[in-house]
């Protein structure tokens, strides 16, 4: 072993692989092997026989070494590929993933440069290098072009700058002269509509003084007549007519004056004592100021009407009255306080609103954000109340303007939205006259998710569209789901016959002999019609085919099993006439007289021509062997049958009996000189041309025979368990 090991010698390691004197040999030679091809067939040589060791250590030798080959081709073959990649790569033009992928297959070659060969390291090396020149061109060529457009923007930038300053100037200048005509107008229309109010006011506060003086009552017609003084003071002069009024209500005034004194007197202790009541009086501070006012104006008519006043009343009732309204008086300085704040938070929220106006981005609106803004604004405006009238005036009519600027975008958005979703709707009520229910339940799918995307919408508006567009979804739905309803139920008309035709194919596959092979020609029919059917049920369809298929594989395989019981049955039938031909040979090799080997011979035959159909050869060797009047040697003859059984045990993987082993071995080395590198040739792996064989060899003793052929058909029947 050492000799061969050394000489390198194959043939003979492989023969003391097979025919080693001890296990220990045979593992060793076995161990020695290198050559992949010399494995396989020492596999198929030492498989089946009683050194499972040497078995092992091939088989192991034999992955081992596929595996090296495997790891070899596949690093060759990423070799290949990652400088493949670097080398495509730096042909390419730059584009957005140009660095990335640079970066990728750089990675990729690092993995396995290494395993490279040098040459093949320095082309990668220059392509990577081409490639990284690619991408550094592509920054100086982007940092050129970027300089140039920053130079060009400036540029445009500055002089739109001074286009727009112009313009700016030009469009102040007119608005301030068109500001001042307008001005101008509306203060000559102001005066002139002021001075007619003016006359109509005293015109109908005389009306009132006489009206009061008809009635008798005095008092109320000089606090007419004061009023009608105060509105005097600054005004016009009056239309002659009027002045004559108003003097002729002055002379009926002064009339009754005489006769009206003797009873303001009392009256006046009453309005004195009555404010000193109030001075300790726990009223509210705005129900206080009333009543105090109502005193003082009562007081006012008394010495109007009256003509005359009392100093030392009146100072007395004065003092009374500013001591009762020192609670008002801090009252509504509170309130002062009060409204002063709340025109201050209305000046912030004022300039929060006009930030946000100005400040927000119109082209693509956040109009959740402008509903919100404007309804919270509202409220916090209403909620900084009261404030000075005057002074709240100016405030009320910007905050006015800004909200209707506000609610005009908002508005306009409104119409788009609401013309969005007519839009919607009509495309939904299209959808309802479509012939394919689920395109159609597609397109409202999408349209609903469209719908979602749509901007705001007032709310009532928004609830009558969303049902308009609703009643259109479902009468599409309810559509479909009939049209659904009708498939479902073609579905399961369907899944109904395939079942039946799954029933069918497992009836079949349960029948045997000639009832089976009378529907051999109908698995193309029972095909046809279960591809007919078309569509089942979803969640039964891989169950049904699976079913299906099945059925047609168990078929499939009871016809096979029937065939290869029909073919075992004409081996069976071969075995037994060559037993005939061997008893008749037998009889002829033993001497015995013409009568009985007439007899057998022809029990031979007759069994022979019983058979109808016979393996491929067999006839022909069974009448050869029956020809023949002179038998071979008996010993020669069972060495023959004795080799088919080794043979067919090697082939089948059996073992063989002990005292056979020495011609099994025989037998390996002689194939293994014969084949070497090779492999098998074709009649020696077919157990059907031993069989031929079988029936073609010279007559055996009983006691020998039985044994033999019970070898073989155990190799027959393992064979068929092999087999597909």
């Amino acid at each position: 072993m050492r000799a061969a090991i050394d000489a390198r010698n194959v043939q003979a390691i492989a023969r003391l692989v097979v025919a080693g004197a001890s296990t220990k040999v045979r593992q060793a030679a076995a161990d020695a092997i290198e050559d992949p091809d010399v494995l396989r067939q020492l596999i198929r040589d030492v498989r089946g026989g009683n050194d499972k060791n040497v078995y092992k250590v091939l088989t192991s030798k034999r992955d081992a070494l596929l595996e090296q080959a495997r790891k070899l081709e596949q690093l060759r073959a990423e070799i290949i590929e990652a400088s493949g990649a670097l080398e495509r790569h730096s042909q390419r033009s730059y584009d957005a993933l140009f660095s990335q992928r640079l970066g990728q297959f750089e990675s990729r070659w690092k993995a396995v440069a290494e395993q490279a060969d040098p040459e093949l390291r320095g082309r990668v090396q220059h392509w990577i290098d081409r490639s990284r020149e690619t991408i550094a061109e592509h920054l100086r060529q982007t940092a050129a072009q970027m300089s140039r457009e920053q130079a060009a923007a400036a540029a445009a930038a500055e002089a739109q700058h001074l286009r727009d300053e112009q313009a700016q100037a030009s469009a102040a200048a007119a608005a301030e002269q068109a500001r001042l005509g307008e001005e101008q107008k509306r203060a000559l229309a102001e005066q002139q509509h002021a001075e007619q109010q003016a006359a109509r006011q005293i015109g109908e506060l005389n009306r009132k003084a006489r009206a009061a003086l008809s009635d008798g009552s005095t008092s109320r017609a000089a606090g007419v007549r004061r009023t009608i003084e105060e509105k005097l003071v600054g005004a016009a002069a009056l239309p002659a007519n009027l002045a004559s009024q108003i003097e002729s209500l002055d002379q009926q005034l002064d009339a009754l004056k005489d006769w009206k004194s003797f009873s303001v007197t009392p009256k006046r202790a009453e309005l004195i004592e009555e404010m000193e009541l109030l001075v300790e009086a726990t009223l509210d501070p705005l129900a206080l100021a009333d009543r105090i006012k109502s005193l003082q104006d009562e007081w006012r008519t008394l010495s109007k009407g009256a003509g005359e006043g009392l100093e030392a009343d009146w100072q007395r009732f004065q003092q009374a009255a500013q001591r009762a309204y020192q609670p008002c008086k801090e009252y509504f300085a509170a309130q002062a306080l009060v409204r002063e704040d709340n025109l201050r938070r209305r000046d912030a929220l004022l300039a929060e609103l006009t930030a946000f106006e100005a400040g927000h981005n119109w082209e693509q609106a956040d109009w959740r954000a402008v509903i919100k803004t404007l309804r919270e604004t509202k409220d916090e405006w209403r909620n900084c109340a009261p404030v000075d009238r005057q002074a709240g005036k100016q405030q009320q009519e910007a905050f006015a303007a800004l909200t209707a600027s506000l609610q005009g975008r908002l508005d306009a958005e409104y119409a788009r939205n609401v013309k969005q979703k007519e839009s919607l709707i009509e495309r939904t009520r299209q959808l309802l006259a479509s012939d394919d229910g689920r395109k159609a339940i597609d397109a409202i799918k999408q349209l609903q998710q469209q719908w979602q995307t749509v901007g705001p919408v007032p709310r009532e508006v928004d609830q009558r569209l969303w049902g308009d567009f609703r009643q259109h979804c479902d009468a599409v739905f309810q559509k479909r789901q009939q049209e659904f309803d009708a498939y479902t139920a073609g579905l399961e008309n369907n899944k109904t016959q395939a079942l039946a035709l799954c029933e069918r194919l497992d009836q079949i596959a349960a029948l045997e002999g000639a009832e089976l092979l009378a529907y051999a020609g109908a698995m193309a029919e029972l095909r046809s019609a279960f591809e007919a059917l078309g569509e089942f049920p979803r969640a039964d369809t891989r169950e049904l085919r699976n079913r299906f298929d099945q059925g047609l594989d168990r078929c499939s395989k009871s016809f096979a099993r029937q065939h290869a019981r029909d073919v075992e049955r004409g081996w069976d039938v071969l075995f037994e006439a060559a037993n005939h031909v061997r008893a008749y040979r037998l009889a002829v090799a033993r001497g015995l007289d013409i009568e009985q080997l007439g007899t057998l011979k022809a029990a031979a035959e007759t069994y022979i021509a019983s058979v109808q159909r016979w393996p491929k050869g067999g006839l022909d060797s069974l009448k050869k062997g029956l020809a023949r009047e002179r038998s071979a040697d008996l010993a020669a003859n069972e060495l023959a049958l004795k080799m088919l059984c080794i043979r067919a045990e090697i082939l089948t993987d059996m073992p063989t009996p002990p005292e056979d082993q020495p011609l099994r071995r025989e037998y390996q080395l002689q194939r293994l000189a014969q084949s070497m590198g090779q492999g098998l040739r074709v009649d020696e792996t077919q157990l059907d041309t031993m069989a031929t064989e079988w029936a073609g060899v010279g007559p055996v003793e009983d006691v020998a025979y039985e044994p033999l052929l019970l070898r073989f058909r155990r190799c027959r029947a393992q064979g068929n368990l092999r087999s597909p």
